[in-house]
């Protein structure tokens, strides 16, 4: 027989109450796909009540950049053609800031046609769940993949994004496309000491780029000049009325080993804190 639960145990009474209290609980409300600009899925959607970046006008040094991926965007909001889309290159030099800029610039004139959903980097085998919870909602979405890349040996990940990119059984519905950012255009991570096959050097090569061409839009981002470092700076830092001088940034710049968007934003909040002033 098995022995009772001793009456005079208030600790043991109060967890065996907690787990009752968990199986009983509700479960979570079903989400609402039209009420927010932005989502996190990690398994199951988080809506984002605001959709932070930096205003198009103050992403200086990538116009051309900047050009191809918010018309891309705005075809997807108006339910046109639209590409799949990788950005790949430098750090720190907008590539995400820039996707995020682009969805609010359409939101502004339409907040309900196009929704951005980032993907947890530990939620891609939870893709096709995604895809099928969009898949009838009459809502555009961008699906965001951020500083994407897959360890050696994995061939699960890049299997199931190229089947999301041309169609396979777990392919992408089409009120929906992806975007993709990365630090290296072929994605899949290779290593200085790797050996191609000397019959035919350059299968190695396509192979490893394979993955890429599969976007419709690829669009690289390279390191930033020293005239585009200050462009950038000037960009954020003249709508907040910041004083600088460009030794100091340059100095900046410097101390880091890089000059990038990201640097530059750096400085510019660093200016910001001395002035006393408020940042987004």
């Amino acid at each position: 027989m098995p022995s009772e639960i001793p009456a005079q145990d208030p600790a043991l009474l109060a967890r065996l109450t907690a787990a009752l209290e968990r199986l009983l609980a509700s479960p979570p409300a079903e989400v609402d796909w039209h009420g927010a600009p932005a989502y996190v899925w990690d398994g199951a959607a988080r809506p984002v009540g605001r959709l932070a970046a930096p205003g198009l006008d103050q992403l200086r040094g990538i116009d051309e950049q900047k050009a191809l991926v918010t018309e891309k965007v705005a075809r997807l909001a108006q339910g046109a053609c639209a590409h799949d889309m990788l950005l790949w290159g430098a750090r720190g030099m907008g590539k995400s800031a820039l996707l995020r800029a682009a969805v609010i610039a359409v939101q502004a004139a339409d907040p309900t046609a196009l929704a951005l959903v980032q993907v947890a980097p530990a939620a891609l085998a939870t893709v096709p769940a995604l895809f099928s919870a969009l898949a009838d909602i009459p809502r555009q979405f961008l699906i965001f993949f951020d500083d994407i890349g897959f360890a050696e040996g994995d061939s699960v990940g890049p299997r199931s994004l190229r089947s999301w990119l041309e169609g396979g059984i777990e392919a992408r519905p089409a009120n929906l496309r992806l975007a993709v950012t990365s630090n290296r255009r072929a994605i899949v991570a290779r290593h200085a000491g790797e050996q191609d096959d000397p019959l035919n050097p350059r299968d190695a090569r396509d192979d490893a780029l394979a993955l890429a061409d599969r976007f419709g839009l690829v669009v690289g981002f390279h390191n930033c000049s020293q005239g585009d470092y200050l462009a950038i700076i000037a960009g954020y830092a003249q709508p907040l009325g910041l004083d600088w001088e460009p030794g100091e940034a340059i100095a900046w710049a410097a101390q880091r080993g890089a000059r990038s968007g990201r640097v530059a934003w750096q400085f510019v909040v660093e200016l910001a804190g001395r002035a006393g002033k408020a940042m987004s």
